[in-house]
């Protein structure tokens, strides 16, 4: 089996996946120093077209997912106080071995989240 990385975002206050969000990820080297490695936007579905660590990319380490949850909800139309509760939403997690799959995905509103490792 060939180790990846992916993500979807669902917007539980319109009850469907959350399109054109930008995503950030970054790898959190030992000293807390963080390098971007990509930024990507969900698709229709709510995913990134691309992986977000494919095969030949994903290296045991800490990494981070940044969700710009504010300006998603601000393009939908979403009314939000100023500044919003929730601005970018950033998951720092472990990838401990290279040939497994890792899928962080987000169910997300303006005020809440939740994350879990997915398969």
């Amino acid at each position: 089996m060939s180790g990846k990385l992916s993500t979807h975002v669902l917007d539980t206050v319109h009850g469907c996946p959350a399109r054109n969000m930008q995503i950030e990820l970054w790898a959190i080297a030992d000293d807390g120093q963080k390098n971007l490695l990509k930024t990507l936007y969900t698709n229709q579905d709510g995913r990134t077209d691309d992986l977000l660590l494919n095969e030949t990319e994903i290296k045991v380490g800490i990494y981070e997912i940044c969700f710009y949850v504010d300006d998603y909800f601000t393009n939908c139309g979403t009314s939000l106080p100023q500044p919003n509760f929730l601005n970018t939403v950033p998951v720092r997690f472990g990838i401990a071995n290279e040939s497994d799959r890792y899928h962080v995905p987000l169910l997300v509103s303006p005020w809440a989240y939740s994350t879990y490792r997915g398969s």
